[in-house]
């Protein structure tokens, strides 16, 4: 039977029935039963995906395919006799491993924390008698009990109830509670059966006995779980651009391998196993070794400065995933609103009354025509304050500088507002003791209170529903007058009324009278308590946004991010606040989940082209509109908290879950955590994947132009048949690349964003790391620049030594002098083009020159290490070194800074000029 006709089934049938199918009593289960069915049902647990083990988490570090191409690197460097740089590239690996597994162990036990929570206890009935036991020991058929502030245990069917309400908000994303009794109705929306409760929801206020029908995997709670663990991750944008990258790499560095064996056999005339090593030695030379150390560096530097800004990364790749979305599917509750209740205006017959101060705080005001007011300087004020806070059984206390509220959002909204207004409840409280109370039903939407007033009248004080409470007023209170209420006061509040809930506002109506202390109170029947009401006015509330969700969802549009609210609220009430917050103008359509079931794929893949809202949506639909988002080519991030959320959450290319009030299911399921529920948190850590992909963009930008430099010596070199010794050895080629690039490179990984990263457009999947732009930078700007200085250098030496460029210097002093040159030429260029590979666009001048110290303490590195391999002896024969005239070192310092002034005017013509 699939889960609706099972919830029918128990929500419709009579309770003695239920009894009869779950093999069940009133007064619930025998202890050797409940045995029993532990046995058979399991334990009531979500039962969370398998994790990896630790060795599989591990290797997987090591076996990726740039990783793989590393492996193959060192070893045919072993193989052409150059065991050193086979080790070191190996090491690369092995450290770069090592780092990225203890990076995601690091945001893994994180998360774990995040997650732990206290047992979870709940009364139950066994034996005939009520005890309490460990909430995961619940089976079918066991009767329990729900007071205010206990966590509904499993899904059940409502026995008996007084005043029960319930926040679903983590199934159905409502922020309203709803009402529970033990009969049924319908109800709109899914989840909203007036007799069923459901597993991972709260009672809010009142209390109730239900009986257990469904536990563990298979509640409702379950069966989105199951949902949830079902779907495949899907692989990060990241992932399949390193992939894409390490093949062309891959392709780049065979093919030059395979030209230069070709040309040293048939140019230089080497023997077989001679051109073979020289040609390994080109491949491993072009195959950049610091890419996967520079990537993950990159990552763990965004990692480190999310979470400074309350931003829990568990994978480093979903960092830069970041980077690229174009779409945030976003929950409301919780996420985009605070999840409190807060009054916004009280209204009486002739005046509105603003209440300043958001959400469950009590600094504030109520004002009127801009002035402060107390509650005691405005009769109509005082009366209606009065009914809001003496007719409430809520309790909100103070622990720490923060609100706890014990009972409903509604109600401790009102108990705010009186605060606001300066109203001392407490005080009041002991001055108007409360006498009687009809607790609040959803049939007739209303609850009243009778309280001592003095010794010769009480006082009858009633809220609720505004169109229901209206139809029992005879009486109007005007400026502290009481009036008959005529048709032209009905008429005029209705209007009120309607157009407070255009702005997506809820009202609620407040009423009085007075009776004698010589009437009977205690045999006052309901209907006598709530007939003949005077009407003292109307409070309108809503669930406000956040105060900084107005800046975060301007960002979001000015980097070109559509911000689409996905809800289970109402259509007015998902509109209002998106189009009040500036996600879309009052033209955006409104789905809500009946009209999306009868849309076909393809008319909700032209919908969402459009400004669309989502609206009264179920969990697999949320998963459906990530899905669609994605198939019309979009990089998807999802955000919620609620169970509700997780599918789509673990089927967006980024999930995003809160921690705070986060379900465990739904940060399971995502790829990034809010300890702070924060949404601009997601603003912040937009820019830092955009920066992430930035810098390693720049990266290989760096990196590939030191190839043209080491290549072109070799090509002139086979060209010329061996006419031009090697004005470059292999091990000084390999030397800059895992040696003086190193860490410059890696330094390029911290670099901070650039000033415009938030303005641009978001990165097109269609768009590669390696596009053309790097390539032309790398290769036939930055390489070729250097390759000039290089070569210049080279024959400079030559020339200087009274070689002549038809006779050039080979295996003497003056060659190894005139390739230290060369290698120290291509070091200090590649000063230069760290510097120039900073800022993209605009002026390194203007960001900072001195903005990144790693990129100075990198370009010490290597101007010591360039140091160190000319004056070491043993050194000096590996590599082919030997010292320089402080004339050269001279020459070798002026380099840089022609490079730098000439990319300062390219940036300057084709950026800055216009």
């Amino acid at each position: 039977m699939d889960e609706k006709k099972i919830r029918e089934l128990y929500a419709e049938s009579e309770i003695e029935d239920v009894y009869h199918t779950l093999k069940s009593t009133a007064s619930g289960l025998s202890s050797e039963q409940a045995k029993e069915r532990l046995r058979k049902y399991g334990l009531n647990e979500i039962k969370r995906p398998p994790k990896q083990g630790q060795w599989q988490t591990f290797i997987k570090n090591f076996t990726t395919l740039m990783a793989i191409l590393l492996w193959i690197s060192g070893f045919i460097a072993i193989v052409s006799g150059t065991l050193e740089l086979g080790i070191a590239i190996w090491l690369v690996n092995i450290i770069n491993g090592t780092f990225s597994f203890w990076q995601e162990r690091q945001a893994q036990r994180a998360t774990d924390a995040l997650n732990k929570m206290l047992e979870s206890y709940v009364q139950v009935y066994r034996d005939g008698k009520k005890q309490q036991i460990e909430a995961k020991n619940i089976v079918p058929g066991d009767v329990f009990s729900l007071q205010a502030g206990s966590k509904v245990p499993a899904d059940a069917r409502i026995i008996k109830s007084t005043s029960l309400q319930v926040d679903q908000s983590a199934l159905n994303g409502e922020s309203v509670p709803e009402s529970k009794k033990n009969s049924f109705e319908p109800g709109e929306g899914k989840y909203a059966e007036s007799n069923l409760v459901y597993s991972g929801t709260t009672a809010v206020s009142g209390n109730a006995t239900a009986i257990c029908f469904s536990t563990g995997m298979d509640t409702e709670l379950g069966q989105i779980a199951n949902l949830t663990q079902s779907q495949e991750k899907v692989e990060s944008p990241l992932s399949r651009e390193l992939n894409r990258l390490t093949k062309q790499i891959s392709i780049i560095a065979f093919s030059i391998g395979l030209a230069f064996f070709i040309c040293a056999l048939f140019f230089v005339k080497y023997p077989f196993a001679k051109a073979f090593i020289f040609s390994l030695g080109m491949v491993v030379a072009f195959i950049p070794e610091g890419l996967l150390p520079t990537v993950t560096l990159s990552l763990a530097q965004g990692v480190k400065r999310m979470a400074k800004k309350h931003a829990l990364v568990k994978e480093l790749n979903s960092v830069e995933t970041l980077g690229e979305t174009t779409v945030i599917c976003s929950d409301k509750t919780g996420t985009l609103t605070q999840n409190q209740m807060t009054i916004h205006y009280i209204r009486t017959l002739n005046d509105e009354f603003t209440v300043s101060g958001d959400g469950y705080v009590n600094n504030g005001q109520v004002e009127l025509n801009g002035k402060q007011l107390f509650y005691d300087e405005h009769p109509d004020l005082k009366r209606l304050v009065q009914i809001a806070s003496l007719d409430n059984d809520t309790a909100i206390e103070n622990k720490d500088g923060k609100n706890k509220i014990m009972g409903t959002p509604t109600e401790a909204a009102l108990v705010i507002m009186a605060q606001k207004a300066g109203y001392d409840i407490h005080k009041e409280v002991l001055k108007m003791p409360r006498l009687r109370e009809f607790t609040f039903d959803s049939e007739r939407k209303k609850m009243s209170t009778i309280n001592q007033l003095n010794d010769e009248r009480a006082i009858v004080l009633v809220k609720g529903s505004y169109s229901d409470l209206i139809k029992d007023c005879t009486q109007i209170q005007v400026n502290g007058a009481i009036r008959p209420l005529t048709a032209s006061d009905r008429q005029k509040m209705d209007q009120l009324n309607h157009d407070y809930a255009a702005q997506g506002l809820r009202s609620m109506g407040l009423a009085f009278k007075l009776v004698d202390n010589n009437q009977s109170i205690n045999s006052m029947t309901l209907k006598d308590a709530e007939s003949e009401l005077i009407f003292s006015g109307l409070v309108t509330m809503s669930d406000p946004p956040r105060p900084e969700i107005y800046d975060a969802i301007k960002h979001c549009h000015d980097a070109k991010i559509r911000v689409v609210m996905v809800t289970g609220d109402s259509k007015l009430t998902a509109k209002t606040v998106a189009v009040k917050i500036g996600i879309t103008s009052d033209k955006a359509r409104v789905i809500d989940g009946r009209e999306l079931d009868e849309m076909s794929d393809s008319e909700l893949r032209e919908a969402i082209k459009d400004e669309v809202i989502f609206a009264r949506v179920a969990p697999e639909q949320k998963y459906k509109i990530v899905k669609t988002f994605q198939e019309n080519g979009e990089v998807v991030a999802s955000t919620g908290d609620g169970v509700n959320d997780a599918p789509a959450l673990k089927r967006a290319d980024i999930g995003i879950a809160m921690g705070l009030s986060g379900t465990d299911v739904a940060k399971d399921a995502a790829n990034m955590i809010l300890t702070d529920d924060n949404f601009a948190s997601i603003v912040a850590a937009i820019e830092e994947g955009r920066t992430v992909y930035s810098n390693i963009r720049k990266f290989l930008t760096y990196i590939l132009s030191s190839n043209v430099p080491e290549a072109i010596p070799s090509v002139l070199f086979l060209l010329s048949g061996g006419t031009i010794p090697l004005p470059l050895t292999v091990m000084q080629i390999l030397t800059i690349d895992l040696g003086t690039d190193m860490l410059p490179a890696l330094a390029l990984g911290a670099e901070p964003s650039d000033p415009d990263v938030m303005k641009q457009a978001p990165i097109s999947r269609k768009e590669h790391l390696l596009n053309k732009r790097v390539l032309f930078k790398s290769f036939l700007w930055y390489g070729l620049l250097e390759a000039l200085i290089s070569v210049a250098a080279y024959y400079f030496v030559n020339l200087r030594s009274g070689y002549t460029i038809n006779h050039l210097a080979s295996g003497n002093n003056f060659y190894v002098a005139a390739t230290t040159m060369t290698l120290g030429a291509i070091v200090f260029a590649q000063i230069a083009n760290v510097i120039n590979c900073r800022t993209e666009k605009v002026t390194v001048f203007k960001k900072g020159l001195f903005q990144n110290q790693h990129i100075w303490t990198g370009i010490l590195f290597e101007i010591v290490l360039f140091f160190a391999l000319t004056v070491t002896p043993g050194i000096q024969e590996v590599f082919n070194t030997t010292s320089l005239s402080w004339s050269d070192w001279l020459i070798l310092l002026v380099i840089p800074i022609p490079l730098v002034l000439i990319e300062e005017a390219r940036k300057w013509l084709f950026y800055h000029r216009k």
